[in-house]
């Protein structure tokens, strides 16, 4: 089972990404986030890595064997990809 680094896409006015940042709370999950109205730069990053500017923008990624840190997937939206997430999570 790969071990994924999670980085989150967010901003302070979208639901859905409050849940999400409690439900990573709750499980404790470590995460990068990032607050797209604090670091409205980051924004081009989401629109280059999901293709738009939806948000909350989550991407999977893992280290392969030489260190290098490689993307493996990303989504966006919370809720209606709660189910997938708890699979790369982990968590029941």
């Amino acid at each position: 089972m790969a071990k994924y680094h999670l980085e989150i896409y967010t901003r302070p006015t979208c639901s859905d990404c409050q849940d999400l940042k409690q439900f990573l709370k709750d499980h404790q999950i470590p995460h990068k986030q990032y607050d797209l109205a604090k670091q409205p730069l980051k924004e081009k990053d989401l629109i280059k890595i999901t293709g738009n500017r939806i948000v909350p923008g989550l991407v999977f990624s893992h280290s392969s064997l030489l260190g290098l840190v490689k993307k493996s997937k990303s989504m966006i939206g919370f809720e209606r990809n709660k189910d997938e997430i708890k699979k790369l999570l982990n968590v029941g």
